[in-house]
């Protein structure tokens, strides 16, 4: 059995998987310890969709910036965060006339309600991640799950008050694989004692001097620095700007709704 140390400390993005299907008491014991994850208020404000339909993964691919890995991964689990579950519960509760008969406001969920369900989604994928590790079972976070916002509505059956926010594939190592492991930070630049301490420029160059070592001057940005081509490549993209486009409309659909 790895300790929970070489588990976190070996596992890798695993975007190649070994064509077998995923054991069902395998797969019951990731959501599980997904669903024994830290949760605001013990009221589990998420859901999870677990996607095996290959039409439904190959548009996850599709709409999750083309990456086609994932149609080929044995499963793909979708993290919502969920407030619908609970309004509803309010609801069967008769709160409206419980807050009418109260003079109190009954208040919609608001930024406070997304931003909590929005937590308790993530902590549990990362909980599903390492019980997954754990059996050799590789994973991909996929970020992308948040573009192209209203298919993902259709296509789950989503309520204004059920919203993406983060996806994971799983499926198991293929055998020889050479692990590679992406580098970290050095914790001097990440971790601060007592208060937050901004780098100088110094600092900045060295904290990022690996990146700048791979940098390849000939790039099709026109890029001078990795600074230059990680804003380029990624934060200028159209992928994220159909993620800021998505996100917008999410946080509309949440907070307007009548």
């Amino acid at each position: 059995m790895k300790s929970t140390l070489e588990i976190i400390n070996k596992r890798m993005s695993l975007r190649r998987y070994k064509d077998e299907e995923i054991k069902k008491e395998e797969l019951d014991k990731i959501i599980e310890s997904a669903m024994r994850a830290p949760t605001a208020g013990n009221m589990m404000h998420y859901s999870i969709i677990v996607v095996k339909d290959k039409e439904k993964k190959s548009i996850l691919s599709e709409t999750c910036d083309n990456q086609s890995f994932i149609a080929d991964a044995p499963i793909v689990l979708v993290f919502l965060a969920d407030f619908q579950r609970l309004y509803d519960y309010f609801e069967a509760c008769d709160l409206k006339e419980y807050c009418k008969s109260k003079n109190v406001n009954y208040k919609k969920p608001n930024m406070a309600s997304l931003f909590l369900a929005s937590g308790d989604a993530f902590i549990a994928a990362q909980n599903a991640v390492i019980a997954a590790e754990s059996m050799d079972i590789g994973s991909c976070y996929i970020g992308d799950i948040v573009e192209n916002y209203e298919i993902k509505k259709e296509l789950f059956n989503l309520t204004d008050y059920t919203i993406p926010i983060a996806m994971l594939t799983l499926g198991y190592y293929p055998e020889n694989l050479k692990r590679k492991k992406s580098n970290r930070f050095d914790k001097k630049y990440i971790v601060f004692d007592e208060v937050y301490s901004r780098l100088e420029n110094n600092e900045l160059k060295d904290m990022h001097q690996q990146r700048e070592d791979k940098f390849i001057k000939n790039n099709k940005y026109d890029a001078d620095n990795f600074g230059q081509y990680i804003y380029a490549r990624k934060f200028n993209s159209e992928f994220f700007s159909e993620m800021e486009r998505s996100l917008q409309h999410m946080v509309i659909d949440w907070l307007e709704k009548d």
